[in-house]
């Protein structure tokens, strides 16, 4: 059998569980409990990130001007700079052993970048890369933010994919610290709306495809009854 890619798709949830519940699976993961590689999928309610390599000049408004806005704030571990979280955005967090792969950030940065152009191309959206940046990009508009964390070489934190995402959110920060990019979305590219579990899937499986895994799905109670145990047995 090959080895798996579980998917789990979380729904609409509040970024603060969700960054707990990726935290609880990479230790897992790092301890073994968990046997195999894990992709979250979610959607958040609008939220800014600040990654490690935030510039003050990534935020043109304070921290609290944006929560005046109905935005959370949250500064988090991952690579990177400041990036955007909504509705209508596809949230992937690959949770992924690179023992079992390579032990390369790089190459993991570009297997998922390559997983979501695959699942960008057969949805009719001609996207690609745009070097030296990181992320999947439609000419010159940016369509999906990546960044990463990684300790024992598990990773978490992962990948914003816009598929029908409000983009004036995208006017609150500089995203990803890149000064005059335009951010685009698959229902803008396309002209018409795509459903959300659509893409999911479409992403799922490239993803599990550029990593060499076969999907499996996994509902989120079951991922947490282990998460769960193997938490407990570590106490």
């Amino acid at each position: 059998m090959s080895p798996q890619l579980l998917v789990v798709s979380l729904g609409r949830m509040a970024y603060a569980p969700a960054l707990e519940l990726q935290r609880d699976v990479a230790r897992a993961r790092i301890a073994g409990a968990v046997d195999e590689d894990v992709l979250l999928l979610v959607e958040h309610p609008p939220v800014v990130t600040l990654g490690r390599s935030t510039k003050a000049t990534s935020l043109p408004l304070t921290p609290d001007a944006i929560r005046a806005r109905g935005v959370e704030v949250h500064e988090v571990e991952r690579g990177g700079d400041v990036t955007f979280h909504g509705p209508g955005q596809l949230v992937g967090y690959p949770i992924i052993d690179l023992k079992r792969h390579k032990k390369d950030l790089h190459w993991h940065l570009r297997q998922v970048e390559q997983g979501l152009v695959d699942a960008l191309v057969a949805l009719g959206v001609a996207a690609g890369r745009n070097a030296p940046h990181t992320g999947v990009w439609v000419e010159t508009r940016k369509i999906a933010s990546i960044g990463v964390h990684a300790r024992d070489w598990v990773t978490w934190h992962g990948f914003a994919l816009n598929v029908s995402t409000a983009l004036s959110y995208f006017d609150l920060i500089v995203p990803c610290g890149i000064h005059g990019v335009e951010m685009t979305s698959v229902a803008r590219e396309l002209g018409c709306d795509v459903a959300l579990d659509v893409v999911a899937q479409h992403a799922a499986d490239c993803i599990a495809g550029a990593f060499s895994l076969d999907v499996t799905r996994c509902s989120a109670d079951d991922l947490l009854t282990r998460v769960g145990d193997a938490t407990a047995a570590t106490r």
